[in-house]
């Protein structure tokens, strides 16, 4: 959205108290001091105005989708049928191994549940059965807690069954576990609400399959949508911070996007993580002489613009790596001169992502202005 700002009432504390002291002095024919009690109380009063101003202005805002926060937002997404994305747990795949093939099959039911440590639990979700003859099987877990609580547990890591089961002589993750998210922040929700009308086309624009896409997690920042052969679709999701979405995000979005209800029937979809371009960051910057003193803040704040490069260059699908805005970064931290080894500009595509592999960033020292 690329909107003007408005305002919808005058909140100028100055102004209001000039024009209520004015109307006042216009209606009673006479002046009043500085120090006229009459003036002091008026300035009471236009405090008041200017209160209620920003309380109007405030108000009339919350109608509008590039103003509205909180439950006033989630009103505006009621309009378009696009509810906020409540909090959601994070999910991993559990293989369950037997101590040895049975004659029989076993059933390992709904709701087993297993623990990295004791404190965080994954819940199987349905019923999975291990063959008869076969010794292991993989299903869903999904931790009992909603939030990132259960984010980041590597393979191997939840390896403790909680609920006893016959047979069972080992259970680990093949999956690092991902997808936990915190209720949908206002910014990705009022995004979807703006993207929302593109949802109500039945013959699935890139719109439509790029809004269905950010349904299925709040974690959800970016999605590339394009058409490699006739009949077929691609679809790249990107994670906030730029983060390459983990299996079990990818199925969910597959799942979703795959629905016999959304899908146009001679669509194949497709569901794939980003590609990912690697770059290497390499560069000099010296400082003007004058600024000597400066020195050492000037240097912590190249390692912030530096660093701030890096996010913004993978916070965006099809973001090309550009050497410029990194110069300007760090041009704007205080650098008097910046040598760029790498990266050089390269274009990147829709459904690519640029991140950094390297980083080497080298103080050359001061010189003259």
């Amino acid at each position: 959205m690329n909107l003007p700002k408005i305002e919808f009432a005058n909140k100028d504390v100055s102004q209001i108290e000039a024009d209520v002291i004015t109307t006042y002095e216009a209606i009673s024919g006479r002046k009043l001091a500085p120090g006229d009690p009459v003036r002091l109380f008026l300035q009471a009063i236009a405090m008041l105005i200017a209160h209620q101003r920003l309380l109007i202005d405030y108000a009339a805002k919350q109608n509008l989708l590039a103003y509205a926060s909180g439950d006033y937002l989630d009103h505006i997404g009621a309009l378009v049928r696009t509810e906020r994305i409540p909090a959601q747990p994070a999910v991993t795949t559990i293989r369950f191994i037997l101590s040895a093939a049975q004659p029989q099959a076993v059933i390992i039911p709904a709701g087993t549940r297993v623990t990295p440590n004791g404190q965080v639990f994954f819940a199987v979700q349905e019923d999975i059965t291990v063959s008869a003859g076969s010794l292991q099987a993989d299903v869903l877990a999904v931790c009992t807690a909603a939030g990132t609580v259960g984010n980041g547990w590597q393979v191997g890591q939840i390896n403790q069954l909680v609920d006893p089961l016959p047979w069972i002589s080992q259970v680990s993750n093949i999956t690092v576990s991902s997808g936990g998210s915190d209720v949908e922040a206002d910014d990705m929700y009022r995004q979807r609400i703006y993207e929302a009308p593109e949802s109500f086309s039945v013959a699935g624009p890139e719109g439509a399959y790029k809004y269905w896409a950010k349904t299925a997690s709040p974690l959800i920042s970016d999605v590339a949508v394009y058409s490699p052969a006739p009949g077929e679709v691609s679809i790249r999701p990107l994670l906030k911070d730029g983060e390459i979405p983990s299996p079990d995000i990818l199925n969910a979005v597959d799942a979703i996007c795959n629905s016999k209800s959304l899908r146009p029937l001679t669509d194949q979809v497709i569901v794939a993580a980003p590609e990912v371009v690697n770059y290497n960051i390499e560069i000099e910057y010296f400082v003007a002489q004058d600024r000597s003193t400066e020195a050492s803040a000037i240097q912590e704040a190249v390692t912030e613009a530096v660093n701030g490069y890096i996010s913004w260059q993978k916070e965006k699908l099809g973001r090309d790596i550009n050497p410029s805005e990194l110069i300007a970064r760090v041009m704007a931290a205080g650098a008097k001169r910046v040598i760029v080894t790498s990266p050089v500009y390269t274009q990147v595509e829709p459904y690519q992502v640029a991140i950094t592999d390297t980083v080497n960033v080298t103080f050359g020292g001061l010189e003259d202005a």
